[in-house]
């Protein structure tokens, strides 16, 4: 073999090397599946999280409302419950622009426009429903009907659409409060009997602000209420997946019979009648 000969062979075996390490480099950085890590799909909550969304902050139980649906997704999408890998991350940081160590985030995420320019947001999992928070002591805590509730004194916050609310389903005026800390104040003081307010300030009302709180009934769903989504990176190839398994899980009933299980049996919380 002549020396030209072998540099002209030793040449080409350098470029598909080069070709060789290039490509590897390339699929590494690119998961197939558009995860994060290939073949695993990664969701993030927060730190701590809190019943009735996730139970004893154990995201990988399955247990709580959205655990439940995050594995329905996934399911949907593909991956087993061995392939969901759970994160934690603060709420601020999940809708903040920049890239992401996870593929879905979960944390009571309200859709709006204004996210959607830093992150993407899939289609709606949930829509709030309003609540009833009293007290163990107070004469409203059975009072789980329209007729039985309607006798009662019922605070709401200023500017919220609990009012509208406690106007239309019970047909009476509630006392207005500039703010939810003013009718918890009223709350413990006696001056109330309850408080209507949206479902997850209601739990977490019953939960922080209240010694023996509890969210005692929930208003029936008028599909007006704030929607809640998943948080993906901006441009997430897994957006467009994420919205076609919602919408089979909502098509099949599987959305509805999660509400009912994590936002009311479990919790107790009737839907008024």
């Amino acid at each position: 073999m002549t020396r030209s000969l072998r540099l002209t062979l030793a040449v080409a075996t350098a470029a598909v090397t080069a070709l060789a390490l290039t490509s590897c480099a390339a699929g590494s950085g690119s998961n197939d599946d558009g995860t994060v890590t290939d073949g695993k799909l990664t969701i993030a909550t927060g730190e701590p999280a809190y019943s009735p969304w996730i139970e004893d902050n154990k995201p990988e139980s399955g247990k709580g409302f959205e655990s439940a649906v995050a594995y329905a997704v996934a399911k949907e999408m593909g991956y087993g419950k061995s392939d969901v890998v759970w994160k934690r991350s603060t709420f601020d940081s999940a809708i903040a622009p920049g890239p992401k160590d996870w593929d879905l985030n979960v944390q009571q995420f309200s859709i709006d426009a204004k996210r959607k320019k830093a992150v993407d947001m899939s289609s709606a999992y949930y829509t709030t429903t309003q609540a009833v928070v009293t007290t163990s002591t107070s004469k409203a805590v059975d009072d789980t009907s329209i007729a039985a509730l309607k006798q009662d004194a019922i605070g709401v916050a200023t500017g919220s659409t609990s009012i509208a609310s406690v106007k239309s389903v019970l047909g009476i005026t509630p006392q207005v409060f500039n703010s939810n800390d003013d009718a918890v104040l009223a709350l413990k003081s006696g001056q109330i009997d309850a408080i209507v307010t949206d479902l997850p300030t209601a739990f977490y009302m019953a939960a922080a602000q209240l010694d023996d709180g509890t969210v005692s009934a929930q208003f029936p769903s008028d599909g007006k209420g704030d929607q809640f989504g998943f948080v993906l990176p901006k441009g997430s190839e897994l957006t467009g997946k994420v919205d076609k398994a919602l919408k089979t899980l909502e098509d099949d009933g599987t959305l509805e019979d999660l509400q009912t299980k994590w936002l009311s049996s479990e919790t107790n919380t009737p839907v008024l009648k």
